[in-house]
């Protein structure tokens, strides 16, 4: 399939990567050039407007940090005008309805394009792998017809067909929002356990083996306990975004959000501390702050040592 891919960040750069592995025709368009030198390397080929990327595709592809951009690439970058009567354009950028809505009714809708709104989870380390869980919005044949594609970026058995046009975004952000909730709970969780005089790792087993145990506490948070890594594959400045995007959802809806509210503050005020560019799991140290120590594991040799005889 000819496929133009618009957006080479810490996802798009291997998403990108999987489809030329598989055997696609790709042509790639990022605001850096020399981000697609791997993907030139490969063979696929290099477009210096998002207009000239989908000029022959049959599909174009959007991985792009925020609605803003993605309405700047499909409106006044062209590619919704130059994409071609009857293709399809998959977005798979953290994104929400209004905006692709408004591009399908400036644009798209006259042409004959058709579209999904397909955003993904499982970091960096995820898309590198091939095995992201994607979550599709749209209409049940085009889901079909594009799910070769999917699969090549994600994994098979978690490449879902979510509803709609529009529930794919939203799935996602329900996601982060569960996902960064989750973070700041546990983290202050972790400060009053370990303040009150709780070894930290008889804690976290404490909990793991209670009806409180979480994948992220006994997964996606070791990453901080072990290597003290707080993710900057995903910069705070788009977790900010992210959250205010799914906290303007529930306004929008009627729905009241004051514990997604607070949670939105903490993260801007600790993007406001440690930096735009900050990991995402960044808050968890505005709560080691407030424990008087970093929160980490022994490593398997310190814990051997600390062992009595």
């Amino acid at each position: 399939m000819r496929i133009g891919f618009i957006g080479l960040g810490n996802m798009g750069r291997h998403m990108a990567r999987h489809l030329i592995q598989a055997g696609h025709r790709v042509t790639v368009h990022d605001t850096r050039p020399e981000a697609a030198a791997e993907h030139l390397a490969l063979g696929a080929s290099w477009a210096g407007t998002p207009a000239a990327c989908v000029a022959d595709a049959e599909l174009l592809i959007t991985m792009l940090p925020n609605p803003r951009i993605v309405e700047e690439v499909l409106l006044r970058g062209g590619a919704a005008e130059a994409l071609p009567a009857g293709a399809r354009w998959i977005d798979m950028s953290t994104s929400t309805p209004a905006v692709a809505d408004r591009i399908a009714a400036d644009v798209l809708d006259r042409r004959g394009v058709r579209r999904l709104d397909a955003p993904v989870s499982g970091m960096a380390h995820g898309a590198e792998a091939g095995r992201l869980q994607i979550f599709v919005g749209g209409a049940a044949d085009d889901f079909r017809a594009c799910l070769p594609v999917l699969e090549a970026m994600g994994d098979p058995d978690k490449v879902l067909h979510v509803g709609p046009l529009g529930a794919g975004y939203t799935v996602k952000l329900m996601i982060n929002l569960l996902w960064f909730t989750h973070l700041v709970a546990t983290s202050e969780v972790l400060a009053m356990g370990t303040k009150a005089g709780v070894d930290l790792g008889v804690l976290r087993t404490s909990l793991l083996a209670s009806p409180a145990a979480s994948h992220l506490l006994e997964k996606d948070l070791l990453s901080v306990l072990v290597d003290g890594d707080y993710d900057d594959s995903f910069a705070m400045v788009l977790a900010c975004k992210d959250l205010g995007l799914a906290v303007d959802l529930g306004r929008d809806l009627g729905v009241a959000t004051e514990l997604s509210a607070l949670v939105e503050q903490i993260y801007r005020r600790s993007k406001a501390e440690h930096g735009d560019l900050a990991g995402e799991m960044s808050p968890v140290r505005l709560y080691e702050a407030l424990a008087g120590r970093e929160f980490r594991l022994p490593s398997p040799e310190e814990a051997l040592l600390s062992t009595p005889a």
